[in-house]
């Protein structure tokens, strides 16, 4: 099994605030992140796939192509955007970077070929802040 990772990067504002709470909770829970105003982080996603290298060309996958997916599955869908506002896959849930994380798994899942395995999302909210998921 190989396993190969393609890093992207992408910028984008949220904002950590549960509206069944006052704003002293939030602001007590969540600090800044609960700013009104928003605000932003400049996110750097590791996707990490995994298979055996096809005979023929040697690859798990095209890394262009892997660049291809995420690009339409994701940046475009993310990148200078606000996070609880103008993202679809995020609607309804708290903005974390753990759910974001979650939810890139599921926008990149179905887009890849069969022989391939989708084996970790590892995002940074900032360059001493990341996640890592591995699917359920």
């Amino acid at each position: 099994m190989v396993y190969l990772t393609r890093v992207e990067h992408f910028n984008a504002a949220h904002k950590l605030f549960n509206p069944g709470w006052s704003r002293q909770q939030n602001e007590a829970v969540f600090g800044k992140c609960a700013n009104e105003n928003w605000h932003g982080h400049n996110y750097e996603l590791h996707v990490t796939i995994k298979g055996e290298p096809d005979p023929d060309t040697g690859f798990v996958l095209d890394v262009k192509k892997l660049s291809e997916i995420i690009g339409r599955q994701v940046l475009d869908k993310l990148d200078h955007l606000n996070l609880n506002m103008d993202v679809d896959f995020m609607q309804g849930k708290m903005c974390s970077t753990e759910n974001l994380a979650i939810a890139i798994w599921g926008q990149l899942e179905r887009f890849l070929p069969v022989a391939v395995q989708l084996h970790c999302i590892k995002l940074y909210e900032t360059p001493r802040i990341f996640v890592e998921y591995y699917g359920r």
